[in-house]
């Protein structure tokens, strides 16, 4: 026979293997119910899995579990296989059954993800295939408490309710109920070894002690009949569900060793940054003392420059004059060298006499 394939889990249906609070809340319902479920014909509505049928097999006549998924159906049917045990894929709008034909039906988180408009379809079915003295137990979360104060949204909730919407929705097919909350708890637990009915709960601390208050509910579980006569009477005042692997203590211890050791992690990264920042303070200071020391020599760079410029600017001024004077000489010297050539020439030697002559005539005429 072939394995049964797993079924993940996405959080809209417990899976068995899954750890932690959702198997408290989930399977201390079904153990809860299996006090109603001895000896009679069950429904269980919306069964998933199917563990939880399994659950209630093993004290009832008979169970059936019915959910609106087929592979679920298919997956419950390979896992749990049980003469009196049977799994029905339909909604739970729409029952398969016959009228009067179950004594007790189980449907738990179902109705949250019912529309609106179908939740009292729904509650009208369990009513007829509820036999005359047959009971309903139902669990609900309580809106005010689970989504609202939390400020948390279950994408998978269609329509939640809080517990005067419950009632009403309840009170036209059934006139008798009982009221259970639940959520998770955590205390110290005294058990008596001879007797295991009856309880009672503590609250306080060193200061003083008095009997527990009735805590708001997370959820509501309701046991709800036709009249108080199909109530039975060995109703519990309280009821608790154990975990032997205490998978949530254990959770709790691995958190808090883990979070010792993200605390010292967390100190050793601080200690970190601490000498990150001092590394990073000395780097600013000599990054500063370096900044002070370019302009310190671009100043001076800059005033090097200047007094360059003014001393280019006094050379070529003095070069210019040079240049000048030079030109002056070399017009000069040309003129006399001219002069020279003149003087030299052929020319010169037979004007000279007449030069002389001129210049003695103009001598005696002068006086």
């Amino acid at each position: 026979m072939s394995t049964p394939a797993e079924l993940e889990f996405t959080g809209e249906r417990f899976v068995p293997g899954v750890p932690g609070e959702i198997v408290y809340e989930h399977v201390h319902r079904y153990a809860f119910a299996r006090r109603f479920a001895t000896g009679r014909r069950v429904l269980d509505a919306a069964c998933g899995e199917g563990y939880g049928s399994a659950l209630l097999a093993q004290v009832a006549v008979d169970v059936i579990g019915v959910d609106v998924d087929a592979a679920t159906i298919a997956h419950a049917r390979a896992t749990y296989p049980a003469g009196n045990l049977a799994f029905v894929e339909s909604s739970v709008t729409s029952l398969p059954l016959a009228s009067g034909s179950i004594d007790l039906v189980v449907s738990f988180e179902t109705i949250e993800h019912v529309p609106a408009a179908d939740q009292q379809r729904m509650l009208a079915e369990f009513a007829r295939v509820l036999a005359p003295e047959g009971v309903l137990l139902l669990s609900s979360p309580n809106r005010p408490e689970y989504s609202e104060r939390r400020n948390h949204r279950n994408p998978f909730h269609v329509h939640e309710l809080d517990r005067a919407e419950l009632a009403r929705l309840l009170s036209p097919h059934f006139s008798e109920t009982r009221w259970y909350r639940q959520r998770l708890w955590l205390g110290s637990m005294l058990r008596s070894e001879a007797h295991a009915e009856g309880a009672e709960l503590w609250e306080g601390d060193h200061a003083g002690l008095a009997p527990a208050a009735s805590t708001e509910a997370m959820y509501f579980v309701v046991l709800a009949a036709r009249s108080v006569d199909s109530i039975p009477l060995a109703e519990p005042a309280l009821s608790l569900f154990s975990d032997p692997a205490e998978t949530e203590l254990s959770r709790s211890a691995s958190h808090a060793r883990e979070a010792i050791r993200l605390d010292a992690l967390a100190g050793d990264r601080l200690a970190a940054l601490d000498r990150q920042t001092l590394h990073i303070q000395h780097l600013e200071r000599l990054i500063a003392e370096r900044d002070a020391e370019i302009r310190r020599r671009e100043e001076l760079e800059s005033a090097h420059r200047a007094e360059s410029r003014k001393a280019l600017d006094e050379a070529n001024a003095a070069t210019a004059e040079a240049i000048g004077e030079c030109e002056r000489l070399q017009r000069a010297l040309e003129a006399q060298e001219r002069i020279i050539q003149q003087r030299q020439s052929l020319r010169w030697w037979f004007v000279l006499p007449w030069l002389r002559v001129r210049l003695a005539w103009m001598q005696l005429w002068g006086r």
